[in-house]
């Protein structure tokens, strides 16, 4: 039932504003104008009195000049929030909900140009400014600044204030309280060498001694080092109270405070345990304090990349002299640490296993006259030059190919397989690799991308392997290194927070070290990238299935990561937990999977996938061809089914084939698909109701905004505002005559406005009711129109003002538009229009970069307070008989209307 709507909340409007690089105030109270300078010219806005805890939105108008010529950029402007503790001290937040992590600011949320503003904004030059996101329990302050970014021209923002929301669940803030006892974590260290710990806490109050680390070192026998340390106080103990050891003491003063720990080991010590707790103890009242993030974790500054590359352009074995020289070793002794070929061969080298999991396309082939084609990325075959510069970008004409392209070339991903049939051409194509490319001069930038960096470490381990590898021996191990440290500092420092790209670093970190055992640094990288994968991935994938991911492709790629993983982890932390998790989140995948072997096309979607076959080999057995039927047939025996983020049902009979339905409705993410609630369908083994798809692999600019907005999904929009961040939450089931209906409720489109979606099953998925309530604050008048989006292959007809019909090869579809409460306010279909980002519509992604018409249905249901209707859909005549009497049960009205 939905709670009884709370009387609107007072809106925060700001305290102070500060103006810098050119900006100012702009000609009426509550207007700021921010000029064309990228990022200086910017209004710092700050306001206090933050609901803790909460979904709040930003709230303003945007208006620009009639010359402004970067209206179709994605991030014309910045908006950068920095929260604040009751003190005024800025937050290090981990993470925060419709926010991504910037170096600018803390946490920031991308505006769009004009051009990608709603229909109308172009005659008026002005658009809503909105932004929702989840305010830290942290948080009493908000220091928001908003930012020139790709604006040619001046723009201003008026009006804006927050408008605080609902509670969030605990669950979407992940808190590291401390407590009495610490969890030691092991840290291996470098002989000789000192450990940099870098971190933030926050106290509920401000206090000399908040919380305090422990420290013990021991030896390579795993026996305590005594203290005291260099550093560190040890306080005694007493005959009533033991002593604490070696610690060091936090301060909170400010509330939220960055410590730095440099930490200097005792001769002898071989390893770290480090921990984070109070000074109270068990039976003591506790504070509350709290680490607001992973600490970050390093070497001394002498051992940075930088610091060791510094202004000189060296080559892998230089690199690896220097290092050796810094250690203090003789000259020459780096030698001992290259692998001999038999070592190299036996590493486990997890993302190239997971490749093989996702079944890509091999990426060489032989041309007829003994030359080579690399085909990459899902890009047209390109023949490899006899010498190539790596600054190689043959499809820069077509962004959607170039950029998945470039990274898939310098990630030298392709060299393994070309090492098979001409391991004496890949070698050398590797050192000319590593001599077009020293550290901090990269032939191509995009060498350094995340996409790119953790794959290629890998490759040197590769060919390492190779019989004939031996010359090359110094320069593979030396790039081997080079890039370790660079991955090390990815992972020590969280650079990439909760994501993929921060797994592959750790995996790729943790398989140098293992390759490279003579290498002194190889404990101390093993135990980071085993930590960061014990926090990161568990976070990634949660227990209770609520994952942060709303792709399933996405999530099938984290899922091959972990089995990925399984080997090179084994039975020590975190391989239990890890190995655990992948194998919950593949099942809940294979489960996913419709009839005909895809996987619900909701979030990102990998282009020329083939879903079964990925999970077949996940799942292992007998092989590819033999795996798909048994996934059918499990797929085909299953029933309606709800997990924490969808809803999905399926249904097979003889002669009518089979049918599907599915429903997302995961967190919508930064920048990311406006998804909520957005569904699937198909009848007599045809899709029918479809998602535009796309992926930020191959769709840029005015496309990809399309594909990102609400716009390309199966969702319902109120008074033309685009749903922001948010997620849905399901709401119970209710078991008809015949079928079923799921509720769902979410907070994507902001305070004051109530959401609640039904949809209707029946028993054989022969049609679909779809339902939508809104319900205002104010009771005023309200509209909302709702979108369903048709295969291309689709024939679609209005039949009149309340009925459409769509054909596909001799079968039908029958749409019809309702109302509940309100009135049907307009159907029509829209196919391929184009004339602006903002108001494009009826489209399909057809292949990686490449859009094609198709027919979206657009229904309106309007009135006053509350309004409610949908659509039916049915297979034919008797089905749509079937379904309107479902939905003239009496006891599924208050179901709908949340009574």
């Amino acid at each position: 039932m939905l709670p009884a709507l709370p009387f609107p909340e007072p809106v925060l409007l700001p305290v102070q504003a500060r103006y810098a690089g050119g900006a100012g105030p702009g000609a009426r109270e509550g207007e700021h104008a921010i000029t064309a300078n990228n990022r200086w010219s910017r209004v710092l806005l700050t306001f206090a009195d933050l609901p803790a805890g909460t979904r709040c939105c930003l709230e303003g108008r945007l208006a620009w000049a009639p010359d402004e010529e970067g209206g179709q950029a994605l991030d014309f402007a910045l908006a950068g929030f920095d929260f604040l503790a009751a003190d005024g001290s800025s937050l290090d937040v981990e993470q925060v909900p419709g926010l991504a992590r910037t170096l600018l600011d803390p946490h920031s949320a991308w505006i769009a140009g004009p051009a990608c503003q709603p229909a109308g904004s172009e005659f008026l030059r002005t658009a809503p400014l909105r932004v929702a996101f989840g305010v830290p329990p942290q948080a009493h302050g908000l220091a928001l600044t908003l930012r020139s970014w790709r604006n040619t021209a001046g723009f201003t923002v008026a009006d804006l204030r927050l408008r605080p929301g609902a509670m969030l669940d605990e669950r979407e803030f992940r808190r590291r309280r401390l407590g009495p006892v610490p969890d030691l974590l092991r840290h291996a260290l470098v002989p000789d060498l000192g450990l940099v710990v870098r971190g933030q806490i926050h106290a509920g109050r401000p206090r000399e001694h908040a919380a305090r680390v422990s420290l013990v070192y021991r030896d390579r026998d795993g026996a305590e080092i005594p203290p005291p340390y260099p550093g560190t106080v040890s306080v005694p103990g007493s005959d009533d109270r033991p002593g604490l050891g070696a610690t060091i003491n936090l301060p909170a003063q400010p509330q939220a405070r960055r410590f730095t720990l440099d930490l200097e080991p005792p001769p002898g010590a071989a390893s770290l345990d480090l921990g984070f707790c109070t000074w109270e103890e068990e039976g003591e009242r506790l504070p509350v304090v709290e680490l607001l993030g992973p600490p970050e974790v390093a070497l001394e500054d002498r051992f940075r990349l930088e610091s060791l590359c510094g202004d000189d352009l060296l080559d892998a074995p230089g690199f690896l002299a220097r290092l050796s020289a810094r250690l203090g070793r003789d000259p020459g002794a780096e030698a001992a640490w290259i692998p001999d070929p038999g070592e190299a061969g036996a590493a486990a080298l997890p993302l190239a296993r997971a490749r093989a999991l996702r079944g890509e396309e091999r990426p060489v082939a032989l041309r007829p006259d003994g030359g080579l084609v690399l085909r990459l990325a899902g890009g047209p075959d390109w023949p490899l030059p006899e010498d190539p510069g790596f600054r190689d970008d043959p499809f820069r004409a077509t962004p959607s190919v170039s950029i998945p392209w470039r990274l898939a070339y310098q990630s030298l991903s392709w060299l393994p397989a070309l090492a098979e049939a001409a391991p004496a051409r890949a070698l050398g194509l590797a050192q000319a690799w590593s001599r077009a490319n020293p550290w901090g001069q990269p032939a191509d930038p995009l060498s350094l991308h995340p996409g790119a960096l953790p794959a290629r470490a890998e490759v040197w381990i590769g060919l390492l392997a190779l019989p004939g590898a031996g010359a090359a021996a110094p320069l593979l191990t030396g790039e081997a290194v080079r890039h370790g440290f660079a991955l090390a500092e990815i992972v020590g420092q969280n650079t990439f927070g909760r994501s993929l790209h921060q797994l592959q670093a750790a995996a790729a970190l943790l398989a140098i070290a293992r390759a490279l055992p003579r290498l002194p640094l190889a404990g101390h990288w093993d135990g980071l990238a085993r930590e960061s994968l014990r926090d990161g991935l568990p976070a990634l994938l949660p227990a209770d299935g609520r994952l942060s991911e709303s792709s399933l492709h996405r999530r099938l790629d984290l899922v091959t990561l972990g089995r990925a993983l399984k080997d090179l982890l084994g039975e020590a932390a975190p391989g239990p937990l890890v190995a655990a998790r992948t194998e919950a989140a593949l099942a809940d995948l294979a489960g996913l999977l419709d009839p005909g072997g895809r996987l619900p096309p909701f979030g990102e979607v990998f282009p020329g996938i083939d879903d079964a076959g990925w999970i077949a080999r996940l799942r292992g057995g007998t092989g590819l061809v033999a795996q798909r039927p048994a996934l059918q047939a499990a797929a085909a025996a299953a029933s309606s089914s709800v997990s924490p983020d969808g809803l999905s049902a399926r249904h097979e009979t003889a002669g009518r084939g089979w049918a599907h339905f599915a429903c997302t409705f995961a967190e919508t993410a930064p920048q990311g698909h406006a998804d909520c609630t957005s569904y699937v369908y198909a009848a007599n083994s045809t899709r029918w109701i479809v998602e535009a798809g796309g992926s930020e692999q191959a769709e840029t600019g005015a496309v990809r905004h399309y594909l990102l907005s609400a716009r390309a999904h199966n969702v319902a929009v109120p008074d033309g505002r685009e749903p922001m961040a948010g997620r849905g939450r399901h709401r119970g089931s209710l078991a008809l005559p015949g079928g079923i209906a799921h509720a769902v409720e979410t907070d994507v489109h902001g305070p004051g406005l109530r959401h609640r979606r039904v949809f209707v099953l029946p028993n054989d998925l022969s049609g679909l009711a779809v339902i939508d309530r809104f319900t205002t604050a104010d009771g005023g008048a309200l509209a909302f129109r709702a979108f369903a989006h048709l295969a291309p292959e689709s024939l679609v007809a209005i039949e009149g003002p309340r009925r459409a019909q769509a054909r596909q090869a001799g079968r039908r579809l029958g749409l019809v538009p309702f109302a509940i409460a309100g009135r049907v306010a307009g159907l029509d279909a829209v196919i391929a229009r184009s004339e602006r980002p903002g108001t494009m519509q009826g489209f399909v992604v057809a292949r990686p970069g490449a859009l094609e018409p198709a027919c979206t249905l657009r229904y309106a249901v309007s009135g006053r307070g509350t309004v409610c209707g949908g659509l039916l859909m049915a297979i034919d005549g008797p089905a749509e008989d079937s379904l309107a009497r479902i939905l003239a049960r009496d006891e599924l009205t208050p179901f709908v209307m949340g009574e």
